[in-house]
């Protein structure tokens, strides 16, 4: 009997001057993660080594020029070696060279990804002014992998307890996000959303796109975004055969959805949705992009740098993507179908 293959997952050490590798240091340690995936640290060795050493770690780096290379042994963590940073960086200072090591390790995940060596990437935290320091022009992570994968349009998902959270606006003030609400741009989330639903593992997806204004807006009273924008687009998706409800408070919602009432919400900008996701469960929450050809999970918090090198970050959010890597690499075809082209099979 042939046993089934574990899937590959490329996991970024992040900003090296961070707790990026400590974290993921101590994910790809622990035994239970190595049930489920065969994780690769992708980043320096030397940085891996030196996170390995102060987390007191019983583990050896096993340092490889190419997947292929990686052993995945009991006891030890491979690293596909990028010698870019050492192990002199000092912790928690934002470094052109930690910046130039974390771009790196993107794009050589994303390049193993794209050409299906591995089945997913899971990403530590990066510094933006780091990045930026190396040159890069990115925002951050998820406009990096945009433009590395080609992708014509992206989302964020955040994974919690069962229920997935989408978001119409992201990185932008509460008062352009107001600005950047209409019919069109709602209507265009919910499909987004509901294909993702789809692509991770709900036939017949429930969505639920949140209220804006206080208790709905109270038929204009508090507010019109439900009359002019959301009710509208919601509309038209049920008309379209869509299980979609709304415009819900947004107090109630979230509340619904842990409850098994919708398998996904639709927020509308940055912390509407962020906050009751790390309410529920700081740790245990997870970023998944979508939209892209290949998978990625991230954790959704930062570098970090006033307790890194000490040996004490927790790594539950870290393992907490690693495992949702580990469960949606089974949707690596229907990622490509909706998304890109071609698979492993």
């Amino acid at each position: 009997m042939t046993s089934r293959r574990l899937p590959v997952l490329a996991v970024t050490l992040g900003d090296p001057a961070g707790i990026g590798p400590e974290i993921t240091a101590r994910t790809l340690a622990d035994p239970g993660t190595g049930a489920l995936a065969h994780g690769l640290a992708v980043g320096d060795a030397a940085v891996l080594r030196r996170a390995v050493s102060v987390c007191g770690l019983d583990v050896s780096v096993n340092a490889v020029g190419s997947v292929g290379e990686a052993r995945f042994e009991p006891g030890t963590i491979d690293v596909l070696d990028l010698g870019i940073a050492g192990d002199d960086l000092e912790w928690g200072r934002v470094s052109g060279v930690a910046g130039r090591s974390a771009v790196a390790a993107i794009e050589t995940a994303t390049r193993a990804a794209m050409a299906d060596e591995v089945d997913g990437i899971v990403t530590a935290p990066i510094n933006k002014e780091a990045i930026w320091a190396a040159g890069s022009q990115h925002l951050g992570h998820t406009e990096m992998l945009g433009e590395l994968t080609g992708a014509a349009h992206f989302d964020t998902m955040f994974v919690v307890r069962g229920l997935k959270i989408f978001f119409t606006t992201r990185h932008v003030s509460l008062r352009k996000a107001l600005d950047q609400i209409t019919e069109e741009r709602v209507a265009d989330s919910i499909r987004h959303a509901l294909t993702a639903l789809r692509v991770f593992g709900h036939e017949r997806p429930r969505l639920a796109v949140a209220a804006i204004n206080p208790h709905g807006g109270e038929n204009g009273h508090f507010g019109d975004e439900e009359i002019t924008a959301l009710a509208p687009a919601v509309e038209k998706a049920v008309a379209e055969g869509h299980d979609v409800a709304g415009p819900v408070p947004a107090d109630s919602v979230f509340h619904q959805g842990l409850q098994g009432r919708f398998d996904g919400v639709l927020s509308h900008f940055h912390d509407q949705g962020h906050i009751p996701a790390k309410t529920v469960d700081f740790e245990g929450t997870v970023s998944v992009t979508v939209g892209l050809p290949v998978l990625r999970t991230s954790v959704d918090h930062g570098t970090a740098f006033d307790i890194a090198g000490t040996g004490t970050a927790s790594p539950a959010t870290m393992a907490a993507a690693f495992r949702a890597a580990a469960g949606f690499s089974g949707s690596r075809n229907r990622i490509r179908a909706a998304y890109g082209t071609g698979s492993r099979g």
